[in-house]
């Protein structure tokens, strides 16, 4: 595979003006390079959030809220059946608990009940004993789910923070990404929206004297479950997120934590002691979105709110055992996508993919590697049981995924029944009989939007390291940092001899890389090739840990022939 390797630019001026406040500077030309202009944007303290007032909504809903619990109304959670969904209804079970409502949740079966609050899932939680509906993570495009719990007596309110359609429910809704909502952070996931609530509803109690006569729980203690769904959600890292994940990861680090994200990080193998942002996203967040993806997310909610040890071990277990069947499956459908797919060729502007024994739970995940193995938008879709076809897509960044369904539905208004998401993935229901046109009508618009340059892979680094910048101290500092969307994880490219090489595990290669006269072992992840003598890579410096000792190594993400 060849692909571009661009180098990322850095603000001149910011540059300097983190080098004055004395941040280090590989780390002031990185974060200058990510439009942080200014070190107080690198704090990750909690006085640094945004106050919640500037949230459209925000204090009737905690007034609301407030007057549930004084009546002491049954508030029922409606969640979705993501990792998100599952934090933010645990945060949102927990926090409202502990200020002293009455709280229960119900969550959509993937495979029943389709996403968000459908009007089934609305007289479910009728028949439950809701007066009051609470969304997490979803409700903006739930009009007809919002219409019919108020149809049956409940109030409802929605928090949720994916892009609104053109028609809204006719309720409250507390969405930063709402037309007038002043909230200058547009990426807090679904668990930070309902997060922030729960601190406005706190303020509004506390000027109301509820504390003289009932504890104020200290609502910090839900920061590993907002720190777990921000990463596992891949909402851009502004400054107000990495403050949220920073501080969860802290009380991970410090055993601060629910048993069951304890027991999931020992289901994964992971230490909480060192907790990163890439053990939420690809260790942890995996294991819960399993139950989502195959089973039912109760099983999920009820690891993340187990108060007992041994139950949020034998839960996490459970997830754990999902996992690995969603593996199973993830590996044989994308065998076969690939088998079908070997036509798709520099004429191709997208792919789509359908086989009618493919699993809906696992349609996101194999649409995100056939993106990144042929680095062109592409959806998956599984049957459901009501003649639709399920997908889900993932996009590339020269393509804003949900605009384009938008404009095929716009062009083809009889296919898609409905769809939603962001830039980067959304969801979507066709009628079965018209994948065709479905599929016509999607290449078009893509082959429009993009341009054929689009369409090859491009690497985008931080340029070279120097040699003192290579180096254990270095790997170190920037694995403290908070990375992940939108915040980069820096990658560097330089030119290296290769000394020696050797293939290691299933399928990969280690090997000795000199350059100015240093030499640094790099792992080649997925590569049994035998590597030329000279090679250009991108790469990740990490302090890899061996037998109880630190040490430099090169993670590898492209290399190509130097000498050519």
């Amino acid at each position: 595979m060849s692909a571009r390797i661009r180098i990322r630019p850095t603000d001149p001026q910011a540059y300097q003006t983190l080098l004055a406040a004395g941040t280090d500077p590989l780390l002031a030309r990185l974060c200058a390079a990510r439009n942080v202009k200014s070190a107080d944007e690198l704090g990750d303290q909690l006085k640094q959030l945004l106050p919640y007032h500037s949230l459209k909504n925000i204090r009737p809903a905690a007034a609301r809220l407030a007057q549930a619990l004084h009546r002491q109304e049954r508030i029922v959670i409606a969640a979705d059946y993501d990792a998100d969904g599952a934090t933010a209804c645990a945060v949102g079970l927990l926090g409202l608990a502990a200020l002293g409502a009455r709280v229960d949740f119900v969550v959509p079966n993937r495979f029943e009940h389709g996403y968000g609050l459908s009007p089934q899932l609305a007289e479910m939680a009728a028949e439950s004993g809701a007066q009051l509906l609470l969304t997490v993570d979803n409700g903006i495009a739930s009009v007809a789910g919002v219409a019919r719990a108020q149809e049956l007596g409940l109030s409802v309110i929605v928090t949720d923070h994916h892009l609104p359609g053109d028609t809204l429910p006719d309720c409250l809704i507390v969405n930063p990404n709402q037309a007038g909502c002043a909230f200058p952070s547009k990426s807090l996931a679904g668990v930070g929206v309902m997060f922030y609530v729960l601190l406005a509803l706190r303020a509004h109690l506390r000027e109301e004297g509820y504390f003289a006569t009932h504890p104020e729980p200290n609502l910090a203690d839900l920061l590993d479950l907002v720190a777990l769904g921000t990463v596992a959600d891949v909402v851009g890292l502004d400054h107000n997120n990495r403050i949220l994940v920073a501080q969860g990861i802290k009380r991970m680090r410090a055993g601060k934590m629910r048993p069951g994200i304890r027991a999931l990080f020992e289901t994964a193998k992971r230490d909480w002691r060192k907790a990163q942002p890439f053990d939420l996203g690809f260790a942890v967040g995996p294991r819960l979105n399993a139950a989502g993806r195959l089973d039912d997310m109760s099983l999920g909610i009820a690891c993340l709110i187990s108060e007992d040890e041994n139950q949020a071990r034998q839960l996490a277990a459970e997830l754990d055992s999902l996992n690995r069947e969603r593996r199973q499956i993830e590996t044989g459908m994308l065998e076969e996508a690939l088998a079908g797919l070997e036509h798709i060729d520099a004429q191709h502007y997208s792919v789509v993919a359908y086989r009618e024994d493919w699993h809906q739970g696992v349609v996101g995940i194999v649409a995100s590697r056939l993106r990144e193995r042929f680095h062109r938008p592409s959806i998956v879709f599984a049957p459901a049981d009501n003649g639709e076809l399920r997908g889900s897509g993932r996009s590339i960044p020269a393509l804003h995924l949900r605009d384009a369904l938008d404009l095929v539905s716009k062009r083809v208004p009889d296919v898609i029944i409905k769809f939603g998401g962001h830039a980067m993935a959304a969801g979507l229901s066709i009628h079965a009989e018209a994948l065709p046109r479905f599929q016509a009508a999607f290449e078009a618009v893509v082959a429009e939007c993009l341009d054929a340059e689009d369409l090859i892979g491009c690497f985008v680094t931080d340029g070279p390291l120097s040699t003192a910048e290579l180096s254990l101290e270095h790997a170190r500092r920037l694995a403290d940092q908070v990375w992940g969307q939108g915040f980069t994880p820096p990658s560097f490219t330089d030119e290296f001899t290769v000394l020696w090489q050797k293939p290691v595990g299933s399928g990969h290669t280690k090997a000795a890389l000199h350059r100015d006269g240093h030499t640094v072992e790099a792992m080649f992840f997925r590569c049994s090739d035998t590597l030329p003598q000279r090679i250009r890579t991108v790469y990740r410096p990490v302090a890899n840990e061996w037998r109880n000792q630190l040490e430099l190594q090169l993670y590898v993400d492209y290399w190509e022939n130097a000498a050519l």
